[in-house]
């Protein structure tokens, strides 16, 4: 069965963070999950490297600014979320390391942060900590280039989930997850399997090869949603560059959210390579990488 007990958002005080805890609020008043507020704070010699000061008084400024981020930890989107099961944490170290490391050790259902993209340049950008985390942990990682424009949770609605795959290894637990999403809202499920066009001998394939491999994706993808037990799905079987139909295809549904594989170095999307990397900076919905 669909759950999310515990939801991970590592937080920089920013609105990006702000919109990340929205978003989490969302999730976690529908499933009852606890959500767990984490900041890392950056070893000393990280912050005040360029200040020429050492023994007590370099203690005393990192003591301060401890005390200064405990502080805004405890305060950050505190009325928001009022009412729920609500866990802060500081930790000290490199951010996406200890972001995987506690992920890991309390096995928290999904973490929810930002891209770190910015303005028009956000096709080109993923924050090194973002990627990392991405890389490296194993629960899905729910990413958005806007999450700082996530409204407020009354508004927030999950109504089309879209899940993407490419009938590689790490396909039916994408169909399951978002199916177990949709199922839980009410929400209407699609399902884009993008077809490279190399895949099908090129543009100057002759048409029945290309309508006959084309025919095969279609039949291994619907054994999939069957053995996902998922009947209810429109299934969409495009040939082309994947990141864009994929995101195309978001964009055209209007999709709340999309949901992608990330787990296995086999298949089109892969363990966040290229593909993968250009459908989560690109998507105009968040993304869960599972």
């Amino acid at each position: 069965m669909f759950s999310l007990s515990k939801i991970l958002v590592p937080v920089d005080f920013s609105e990006r963070s702000t919109g990340a805890s929205r978003c989490a609020e969302a999730l976690a008043r529908r499933f009852g999950a606890e959500v767990i507020l984490l900041h890392v704070l950056p070893p000393p010699h990280y912050e005040f490297s360029a200040l020429e000061v050492g023994g007590t008084v370099f203690n005393e400024l990192f003591a301060a600014r401890a005390r200064q981020v405990r502080k805004d930890l405890d305060e950050f989107a505190e009325g928001g979320l009022a009412g729920l099961n609500v866990r802060r944490v500081l930790l000290e170290g490199g951010p996406a390391r200890k972001i995987v490391e506690f992920a890991h050790q309390e096995g928290v259902s999904a973490i929810i942060m930002p891209t770190h993209g910015y303005g028009v340049f956000r096709r080109f950008i993923l924050g090194s900590t973002t990627a990392k985390v991405l890389h490296d942990a194993d629960c899905p990682v729910w990413t958005g280039v806007h999450l700082e424009q996530t409204p407020e949770v009354e508004v927030i609605r999950f109504e089309r989930v879209l899940a993407a795959i490419d009938l590689g290894p790490q396909s039916q637990k994408t169909l399951e997850w978002a199916a177990g999403l949709a199922s839980n809202y009410g929400a209407r499920l699609h399902v884009v399997h993008a077809l490279p066009c190399v895949a099908v001998g090129g543009e100057g394939a002759p048409a029945e090869f290309r309508e006959r491999l084309t025919g095969q994706a279609r039949d291994r993808a619907g054994q999939l949603l069957a053995s996902a037990g998922i009947r209810d799905a429109e299934l969409s079987v495009q040939t082309g560059d994947p990141p864009m139909l994929v995101c195309d295809t978001a964009g055209r549904l209007q999709a709340d959210v999309l949901v992608i594989g990330r787990g296995s170095a086999a298949g089109v999307f892969g363990r966040l390579r290229t593909n993968a990397y250009a459908i989560i900076r690109q998507s105009p919905c968040p993304v869960v990488s599972v």
